[in-house]
């Protein structure tokens, strides 16, 4: 049997703000030999690609000049 890994969000502030969906590791191009600190850092970026993409999340920062004295 595959392993898998599930992802999931949820917003105690705005309800209905939420997603779960399940992945095997072939679907994510995952090794399953990784050693264990290698995959918990590749999938982190794996749901962190996942997340952002669901919530459509964009973002500019903009910082004013501050003039020295």
């Amino acid at each position: 049997m595959d392993k898998t890994v599930t992802f999931s969000f949820s917003s105690k502030k705005y309800e209905g703000t939420e997603a779960k969906e399940t992945f095997t590791f072939k679907e994510l191009g995952i090794d399953e030999d990784l050693d264990d600190a290698v995959l918990k850092t590749e999938i982190n970026r794996i749901f962190q690609a996942w997340a952002w993409d669901k919530l459509n999340i964009s973002y500019s920062i903009v910082f004013d000049k501050i003039a020295s004295n």
